[in-house]
């Protein structure tokens, strides 16, 4: 067997800060300070650390208005101890704490919610509390909640196929999978979400919706809907959880065929806007104006945390009930753990995944929104506490800041808990 390439070292956070590097100075920047759409650079390492938080600034996109209400208020009760808390990452002999643990999962912006008052509150980098940034799959914890309310009201079936939604997609492996199956990942899909292979599925779909640049030559898919419409079936559907992306794709269709309306607007109405969102967020979108419902919503941390908040409170939150609490319910029980274990999540032992949502079943009961590269929501309704983070971690899998980042979430948790 030939060996395996080494794996990369990269720079570490302080070192790759994207304002000591200056990226994007200048009028015009100087060609190596330089990040643009077109060459792909703002999707390479280090360059990834400024283009997070400026994605409006490299691609099209499509606004979700935070309304004209007021904001919700977030009460301050900050904590200077926080940054002390020490615990041992999984895998390590050695302890670290929360403070140390930020540079090595390359944070963006970090807040910590508890019992609904921020106690923790950082920014790194370029991220500032008024800036979005791009959140990544936890875009599909926001699309699955607003699908599985429409089940909930009863304007979608669960167990009606794809197809009855989106006719279009009749002939692909979508068909006849359905809403509950593409919602809990257990569809049959000839798809590999391999973010390490450039001939990986997952570059050809991005391509495809314009959230990456096409090769010179390139006739492949011009949007979103037309690369679903092409995707095979590999096995049965109702099988065993496989993470794939073109699944939530799948359905954002059928709520924008469902409702009449876009996702930005949906979520305007029935998230920001209910929420006393601080600030408009965003979507990128493909070239029918349709938006990355995989991974394209773009927020503040503050109201991503407002988000999470929510989804503790069994989705009340500002007045308003915005999440069903059936929805929450099914969430917080999640889904099925021997489907899950399949997949082989060496940090995700005993977990499961319900709704797009991933569920640890620990004995504090957490369970977390996840994007890569270090997007995340954590919610810990034993300890009244959710996190909400940014990150730009070179590495896109959550397996590479998963042994710094859930023990220190427990680590606060269980802090927090002890303090009351």
């Amino acid at each position: 067997m030939a060996d395996q390439a080494p794996a990369p070292v990269y720079p570490d956070a302080r070192a790759t800060d994207p304002v000591a590097m200056k990226w994007m100075v200048g009028s015009p920047p100087p060609p190596d300070k330089l990040i643009q759409w077109a060459d792909d650079s703002w999707f390479r390492f280090p360059q990834t650390r400024w283009s997070w938080s400026h994605i409006r600034q490299l691609m099209p996109t499509l606004v979700v208005a935070r309304g004209d209400g007021p904001v919700a208020a977030l009460p301050r009760a900050e904590r200077a101890d926080i940054d002390a808390v020490t615990f041992q990452p999984i895998g390590w002999t050695a302890s670290i704490t929360w403070a140390q643990s930020l540079d090595h999962n390359y944070t963006d912006g970090i807040l910590v919610l508890h019992r609904g008052r921020i106690v923790y509150e950082r920014y790194c980098g370029v991220l500032t509390p008024e800036k979005p940034h791009i959140a990544y799959s936890v875009t599909k914890s926001y699309v699955a909640m607003l699908a599985a309310a429409m089940i909930v009201d009863g304007v979608i079936d669960e167990n009606a196929p794809v197809a009855t939604y989106v006719p279009e997609l009749a002939a692909s492996a979508f068909g006849d999978a359905t809403v509950r199956q593409v919602l809990d990942m257990r569809t049959g899909l000839d798809y590999s979400e391999d973010y390490t292979d450039l001939r990986s599925p997952t570059w050809n779909y991005t391509r495809a919706g314009g959230f990456l640049a096409r090769p010179a030559g390139y006739s492949g898919p011009q949007s979103y809907l037309e690369y679903l419409a092409g995707v095979k079936r590999l096995g049965q559907h109702g099988g065993d959880f496989i993470y794939q992306t073109p699944n939530t794709e799948a359905l954002g269709f059928v709520l924008r065929r469902v409702t009449g309306q876009s996702l930005s607007q949906l979520l305007h109405e029935r998230v920001q806007a209910k929420l006393g969102a601080e600030q408009d967020g965003y979507f990128s979108i493909d070239s029918t104006s349709s938006e990355f419902a995989g991974a394209g919503f773009n927020v503040t941390l503050r109201d991503m945390a407002r988000f999470g908040e929510a989804m503790r409170l069994d989705g009340r939150f500002n007045g308003h009930q915005i999440v069903p609490k059936a929805v929450v319910d099914d969430i917080r029980k999640g889904g099925d753990r021997a489907r899950f274990a399949s997949a082989g999540y060496k940090t995700l032992p005993g977990w499961s995944y319900r709704s797009m949502w991933w569920v640890s079943h620990n004995e504090h009961g957490a369970y977390m929104a996840r994007g890569i590269h270090g997007q995340a929501i954590y919610i810990d309704p034993a300890a009244e506490m959710v996190i909400a983070r940014f990150a730009s971690h070179p590495l896109a899998g959550n397996v590479n800041l998963d042994p710094t980042s859930l023990p220190a979430y427990h680590a606060v948790a269980t802090h927090l808990m002890k303090a009351r």
